[in-house]
């Protein structure tokens, strides 16, 4: 019985994506009971981690930056599919969904999984090292998404409350897809050596000599149990969503946490890629995971929103308030200054982890 299951053991990461799949189907809209709740979060870990293995595959494979593209558009895309889907749903809570889930993924991007990885690089080398030029104009394009996508919104007049107008929306989202365009374009074909992990001595690492790469056979397969993989996570966690809710209620906290703590069990494959980059001192593989997926989540989330509020009855709030405008400013300043100099210590990793901090206990205790 132990030698039929040791073949079983070493393929799993090809059975826990396709048994997520089939859990997802049986357990789908259907309020679970706490046994079947626990099965679901076992399958759920275990799914994180066979899309994270499966992401380094094809990313060895095409080579950096596209690897990390290719985890932040994979889950991005599905994690637009779930906010899309639940806004369809209606209730009130669905006006400020899609705001609520995009500046979360950003503060866990950018400053949550920033700064673990900029932490665990600087104690493992002595200062973390990655290319400037490259996270600068990263960092550029997702402060300018947010700001015309999340802090406008509060400030314009054409309609009450934190919204946009149609036109000012369709805007929004337009300039969303162009500038999202602009930096794929930029990152993967103009300069893509700005996006490369560098040495100690600043020159790029073109490629690994640790491992060879792996079939085409091989990638493609692990592509398409990357995006089983990440179905299976997204709406795993949507099904122990209501058991999660139910919970936050019972312990008295505001219902934002709940979006915190889907926003990342969603994150949690791209956050133990990057840390696994940190460790081997490919610092600016971690900041393209990170960056990367900030960016894409508001460059294709407000398009999709944009799109869905044509069938929505209700309103599309959008704008930040006071206290999450704030934190969104020192994130942008503390970022701009952790980035000029081209390497960080523990210091930087610390700053960018208290005000993860921060945003997690203002979304516990407004």
């Amino acid at each position: 019985m132990i030698d039929r299951l040791r073949p079983l053991a070493a393929r799993w990461t090809t059975v826990v994506p396709v048994l997520a799949a089939v859990l997802l189907v049986l357990t789908w809209g259907r309020d679970l009971p706490g046994p079947v709740v626990a099965v679901v979060t076992l399958v759920l870990a275990g799914a994180v981690l066979a899309a994270v293995h499966h992401a380094e595959v094809v990313a060895h494979r095409v080579g950096e930056p596209f690897g990390s593209l290719v985890l932040a558009v994979a889950v991005t895309i599905i994690e637009v599919a779930l906010i899309v889907t639940l806004m369809l749903d209606g209730g009130d809570k669905s006006a400020t969904l899609a705001r609520d889930t995009v500046f979360a993924a950003v503060m866990i991007t950018c400053n949550g999984i920033v700064g673990l990885c900029l932490l665990v690089a600087s104690l493992r080398h002595r200062t973390a090292v990655f290319n400037p030029e490259g996270t600068g104009a990263a960092l550029a394009t997702v402060a300018t998404l947010a700001t015309l996508s999340l802090v406008l919104p509060t400030f314009t007049t054409s309609k009450p409350g934190a919204e946009f107008s149609t036109v000012q929306l369709s805007f929004a989202a337009v300039s969303s897809l162009i500038l999202y365009g602009l930096f794929v374009t930029t990152q993967t074909v103009r300069h893509r050596d700005y996006f490369l992990p560098v040495s100690r001595k600043g020159e790029v690492i073109t490629s690994d000599a640790h491992a060879d790469a792996p079939s085409k056979r091989a990638a493609l397969t692990s592509l398409g149990l990357l995006g089983l993989a990440l179905v299976g996570v997204v709406g795993l966690a949507k099904g122990v969503s209501p058991t999660i809710e139910s919970g936050v209620q019972a312990a008295g906290l505001h219902h934002a946490v709940v979006g915190v703590i889907i926003a990342l069990l969603v994150l949690l494959p791209e956050t133990i890629a990057a840390l696994r980059a940190a460790r081997r001192d490919r610092v600016q593989t971690s900041l393209n995971l990170a960056l990367g997926s900030a960016m894409a989540s508001i460059g294709l989330t407000i398009p999709a929103v944009a799109l869905a509020s044509l069938w929505l009855s209700g309103p599309l709030v959008l704008g930040l308030g006071p206290t999450h405008m704030v934190l969104l400013a020192l994130t942008v300043v503390v970022s701009s200054l952790t980035v000029v100099p081209g390497r960080a210590t523990p210091l930087q990793g610390g700053v960018h982890l208290v005000l993860f901090a921060a945003y997690l206990e203002l979304a516990i205790n407004p």
